[in-house]
């Protein structure tokens, strides 16, 4: 951690990290801070410590600074007795202040969210007009619905209204835009004779689209826990998975291009197919962010010796 102190409150800032147990390595550096001001503060902390000391020393978002960032590599014997001593176990431990600003970037509306939605979407209609798995796969790796359902499970958890709202449209912007680019494309495609309605059937491995039934639904509530899981633990390796399992893209490349052929029996099962998985995530996710608060419930409690916490 890195915080800027003003100069008449680095004392009550040294006298907070040097109360919180897991923190360690603590440096002053009086006067090195220029904008803002102050006295420059380095220390070491737990993970499982960071929402106690986040909250203690909230108030410096109005009179310093304070910035956190991962250690890739520590070898200290004070480092790893800060560990121990922290509660719980670091990959356990949901930093809260981290995921609210990780999700509210994740919802927001961007030229690169609207470009790799329009290209997931396409490359997973070009995928179900070829039966081809591996273009299928490869369009749910690329998709990034999942920030913004994950903002909706955090906005749910904590009533926050106004990310659910802009999470809720970034969601529905993202695949209107993804299923209206593929539409257009599929429509030029089937003016040059490229596409016909043939192509729109499935062979069994792909039919999952299209059909869905009840392990749909228990597929969207397994990727929603885990999805959450991997968010707060910052497992992005396991985000992956989560993409693979959900046919969130797929199902809207599909609709796509039955729209563009008139094939209007074969969207309603897209659309379903759509639906169950958003709302199987948003229902699960936010589901595992309770229970992740129950046990690491720092947000808008008391966060220890000397104050509360307002993360």
């Amino acid at each position: 951690m890195r915080v800027v102190s003003p100069p008449g409150r680095t004392d009550e800032v040294l006298e907070t990290l040097e109360s919180c147990t897991g923190v360690t390595n603590i440096a002053v550096l009086p006067g090195a801070a220029r904008l803002p001001k102050g006295d420059l503060i380095f220390c070491d902390l737990a993970r499982e410590s960071a929402n106690t000391v986040i909250g203690r020393l909230k108030w410096l978002e109005a009179e310093g600074s304070m910035a956190v960032e991962q250690v890739d590599l520590s070898i200290s014997r004070v480092s790893e007795e800060a560990k121990e001593d922290a509660p719980g176990e670091g990959d356990d431990a949901v930093i809260w202040e981290e995921l609210r600003q990780r999700v509210q970037g994740d919802s927001r509306i961007t030229w690169a969210y609207l470009a790799f939605f329009a290209i997931a979407t396409q490359l997973a209609g070009i995928g179900v007009l070829l039966n081809s798995p591996i273009l299928i796969v490869g369009a749910m790796v690329l998709g990034p619905e999942f920030g913004a359902v994950a903002a909706i499970c955090f906005g749910l958890t904590l009533r926050r209204w106004h990310l659910i709202g802009s999470s809720s449209v970034t969601l529905i912007v993202g695949f209107s835009v993804g299923i209206a680019v593929t539409f257009a494309c599929a429509l030029v495609s089937s003016w040059l004779g490229w596409v016909n309605h043939s192509m729109l059937e499935l062979n069994a491995e792909v039919q999952f689209i299209v059909l869905p039934d009840k392990f749909s639904f228990i597929v969207a509530l397994l990727a929603g826990v885990a999805g959450v899981l991997s968010v707060t633990a910052g497992k992005s390796s396991s985000l992956v998975g989560v993409f693979i399992s959900v046919t969130t893209i797929p199902a809207a490349g599909y609709a796509a291009v039955a729209v563009a052929l008139a094939d209007w029996g074969a969207v309603g099962g897209a659309a379903a197919q759509l639906a169950i998985n958003i709302s199987g995530m948003v229902l699960s996710g936010t589901a595992t962010l309770i229970v992740q608060r129950t046990f690491w419930p720092q947000v808008g409690q008391s966060a220890g010796r000397g104050g509360k916490s307002s993360v």
